[in-house]
């Protein structure tokens, strides 16, 4: 074998291999620190909460049209977290923990919650007027609410939707970080 051959064929085991990745896989390595990670596309923070911009979005099991689509969102809104950015794609997770990728323009910097979707006795969450535990409740909310979260002080969220507005323990939303603040 030619040293040309040879060299190419020790290019193609290496790319094979995913350690010819570049920056914008790179940056995203799983045993960085969160808080130093950053969207080699966006140079906004990676992992993130982002929500869903359509009530159609195909979710694909890599970053390109060419993927196979491996399951469709049909619900606007929905949080997801984006834990890696390709070019104009991301890299998502949802509440169960599903993951794929999605074209960006489908994502929405709308920060939005789901009420505590883990809660299988399906208890309903106390929603405050204040954000106190001693504030009087203004509704209930069952599992699995979807509401647009327009603040956070790492304890208490303010989360409104459909006839609901209000204040909830921050650790009972998934679509924001524990102790995550946000105006």
């Amino acid at each position: 074998m030619s040293r040309s051959r040879q060299f190419l064929a020790f290019v193609a085991l290496f790319a094979a291999l995913g350690l010819f990745c570049g920056p914008s896989l790179a940056q995203e390595g799983g045993d960085l620190p969160t808080s130093t990670r950053t969207g080699s596309k966006t140079g906004l923070k990676v992992p993130r909460f982002v929500s869903l911009k359509s009530d159609a979005v195909n979710v694909r099991v890599g970053p390109s049209r060419q993927h196979a689509i491996a399951w469709r969102y049909v619900r606007a809104g929905m949080p997801v977290e984006i834990t890696q950015e390709f070019d104009n794609w991301r890299r998502i997770r949802d509440f169960e923990g599903a993951e794929g990728w999605v074209f960006h323009s489908l994502l929405s910097g709308v920060r939005t919650a789901l009420v505590s979707p883990w809660d299988t006795d399906k208890k309903p969450v106390p929603l405050y007027r204040d954000a106190r535990a001693d504030a009087q409740v203004v509704t209930r909310l069952e599992p699995g609410v979807l509401g647009r979260v327009d603040s956070c002080d790492g304890s208490w969220c303010h989360l409104e939707g459909d006839n609901f507005d209000g204040w909830i323990d921050q650790n009972l939303l998934w679509g924001v970080y524990p102790d995550e603040t946000f105006q």
